[in-house]
């Protein structure tokens, strides 16, 4: 009877209180490439007379998301830059040269956020390291939440999109066209899975 008294004293508010505790986690989720429902794009001037548009077609990725807590979200993506496609065989060719991304050299570029700052309204600024060409550096990319709810495999999705503008210099990629051409601008959209 004593140890019955016992147990209910002390396992049953610890108990409780881990799954409180557990509750107010953020939860993890896997960006959806398998599902083609995450896409990286990019664009560029051409010459300062048009546009090139892109995407890197092979990436994956995780976050963790708290609607409560914004804050405390992460996110991590790899992203393979031997994937680029411009839709252009011989472009593509020559934008994985060591002219710019030097695929065989620098294979990955990878994010990991460092802070996120919730800015309401399902705006936020996600800031964190960029590695890429070698270099690592700190980018911030303007944010929003498209949604989230049940799917139809009874699972559970978030999604998000964002915009950030890199400077290639930043990165140690030449100006191969001239200072018109100096800017990229990166797209992204993606819908995670939670874990």
């Amino acid at each position: 009877m004593r140890v019955a008294s016992l147990m209910s004293k002390t396992l049953i508010p610890l108990v409780a209180g881990l799954a409180l505790s557990a509750s107010s986690f953020a939860a993890e989720y896997k960006i959806d490439t398998k599902g083609a429902h995450a896409f990286i794009t990019f664009k560029i001037p051409h010459l300062g007379y048009s546009w090139l548009l892109g995407r890197f077609n092979s990436f994956e990725g995780k976050f963790t998301y708290d609607p409560e807590n914004l804050e405390a979200s992460t996110v991590e993506v790899v992203v393979d830059t031997a994937s680029i496609d411009s839709n252009h065989a011989e472009r593509d060719k020559h934008l994985r040269g060591d002219d710019y991304l030097d695929t065989d050299k620098f294979g990955q570029a990878k994010f990991v956020s460092t802070e996120v700052t919730d800015q309401g309204n399902g705006n936020f600024l996600l800031t964190g390291d960029l590695t890429l060409h070698g270099v690592t550096k700190s980018i911030t990319i303007k944010a929003s939440k498209v949604g989230e709810g049940p799917d139809p495999w009874l699972g559970y999705r978030a999604g998000f999109s964002g915009t950030t503008v890199l400077k290639l210099k930043d990165f140690g990629i030449p100006e191969k066209l001239g200072p018109a051409s100096s800017r990229v601008t990166m797209e992204l959209y993606v819908e995670g899975i939670r874990q």
